[in-house]
């Protein structure tokens, strides 16, 4: 007989679906979902709805509140906890989760304070509770496949790298709409995004960031550069009657998933998901670049752009070998649907027609030196999302575990690794500075190796980790 796992989610918002559709559909025969802990009704009602889509005869899920995740834990006897709350809620919603006898399952990224890094590692390092963090473009064919190229030493010991990642003026303005654009709850895209971005180094190289380097500011969005470009007045909202022309303007009526967790929940919780990107109280950077040094020697130059026209990412790795190339185009350009919306996902945009400069796809290449450039092959993603990575990811968490040897399962130490980066910038961005990571203050778990910023173990050669 199939064990059956019982699972809880706290925080039921837009990414909650993700794990919630996985666990009442796929994953049914070994998983039960049965709790919510969430404050607004509306959203528990939404993710009960998506429950009954795929079990239409299963149980609704308990409800509780916030305060009362101890409580859940106990009275539904529950094995795991998906956390999807807020991020600057992540801490305390893991800690007391391991702390209540449960393992936890956490959206990236891990925390956006120090303390809050110290908070998890503790209650960790207390219970001894499984902590798994859901890095899925790690997941991702493409990104797997360079992994396998630097693993292999065909370009030799990578001595740096290069990373820019391009957010377009949908899926990039939609930070600046939610709680994402107040920096003392998120972080910022250095650690909100960029935890991605970071882990994904971290992983390529099997290595860790000893001093980061930082600049940025918010050059594009908010009020005064609104003003500055003569963009006149603006509404406080995307949902106006009449509805907006405006390609920035965020409609949550025009779709259902957002009218029902967020127009529809309004009058529970007051928060507004689809606010200017052009009005004021915006207090993150849109525009950001980081020089980061690694232990093994290597060198990251990495830059992040919330208002490109297209979508996508280019990373080149430099070796005593040769370089690698990897060129990512996920939406090639912001247009209008038939209906005349903008729509915000960029996966969900089929590939542009033949002909046009820059089509979506993925693009790996390798050449060593004195050699020809030779392109490498990229397994079909299957047009999933996060660049066919989720569905892995999923199958990793929550469905029978696979051999991975290219270490993809991301626990603790590799949560902490990536966001020490952003963190390290945010205080390279404030001081002008140079930060280096061991002077954080942060914790090092006993799962990470040798410790993720302790002393410097000399270089080596990646093929070799």
């Amino acid at each position: 007989m199939t064990e059956i796992r019982r699972y809880a989610v706290v925080g039921t918002g837009a990414r909650a679906r993700f794990f919630i559709a996985a666990l009442a559909g796929t994953y049914a025969g070994s998983a039960e979902t049965a709790a919510w802990c969430e404050p607004n009704p509306a959203r528990m009602d939404a993710a009960d709805a998506l429950v009954a889509e795929h079990r239409p005869d299963a149980p609704a899920p308990a409800r509780y509140a916030p305060s009362e995740l101890e409580r859940m834990v106990a009275d539904r006897r529950i094995d795991t906890v998906v956390v999807t709350s807020p991020d600057w809620t992540h801490a305390e919603n893991a800690a007391r989760a391991m702390r209540a006898g449960a393992d936890v399952v956490l959206e990236k990224p891990l925390t956006t304070s120090v303390a809050g890094c110290r908070a998890i590692a503790e209650a960790a390092a207390e219970t001894g509770r499984s902590l798994v963090l859901t890095f899925n473009y790690r997941y991702s064919p493409r990104n797997a496949a360079l992994k396998e190229v630097l693993s292999s030493g065909r370009i030799g010991e990578v001595t740096s790298v290069h990373f820019e990642w391009a957010l377009d003026t949908m899926h990039g303005a939609d930070y600046f709409r939610r709680w994402h654009r107040e920096k003392a709850r998120s972080a910022g895209l250095s650690v909100h995004k960029a935890a991605h971005h970071f882990d994904l180094v971290n992983w390529w190289l099997a290595d860790a960031p000893e001093w980061v380097f930082a600049g940025g500011g918010l050059r594009f969005y908010g009020d005064a550069n609104a003003r500055a470009r003569g963009l006149g007045e603006r509404p406080e909202r995307g949902t106006t009657d009449p509805p907006s022309t405006d390609p920035f303007a965020l409609d949550l009526r025009a779709d259902p998933v957002l009218r029902s967790l967020y127009w529809e929940a309004e009058s529970h919780d007051g928060y507004l998901r689809d606010r200017d990107v052009f009005s004021p109280g915006i207090t993150i950077e849109d525009n950001v670049s980081v020089l980061a040094g690694y232990r093994g020697g290597a060198l990251l130059t990495y830059s992040l752009n919330a208002h490109s026209p297209w979508e996508g990412y280019r990373v080149c790795v430099n070796g005593t070998a040769g370089r690698a190339e990897l060129d990512v185009v996920e939406r090639s350009a912001v247009l209008p649907g038939a209906d005349g919306r903008y729509v915000l996902d960029a996966s969900s945009v089929a590939d542009t027609a033949d002909g046009e400069a820059r089509r979506r796809g993925a693009w790996l290449t390798v050449q060593r030196h004195w050699e020809k450039a030779q392109p490498v092959p990229i397994a079909d993603d299957g047009d999933g999302g996060h660049g066919g990575g989720d569905a892995l990811l999923l199958e990793d968490v929550f469905g029978v575990a696979a051999p991975d040897p290219l270490g993809r399962r991301a626990g603790l130490g590799d949560g902490l690794s990536s966001v020490a980066v952003g963190l390290a910038a945010n205080a390279s961005m404030e001081s002008g500075l140079p930060v280096r990571i061991a002077e954080l203050g942060l914790p090092e778990p006993a799962e990470a190796s040798g410790g993720p910023w302790g002393q410097a173990s000399g270089r080596h050669h990646v093929g070799d980790r």
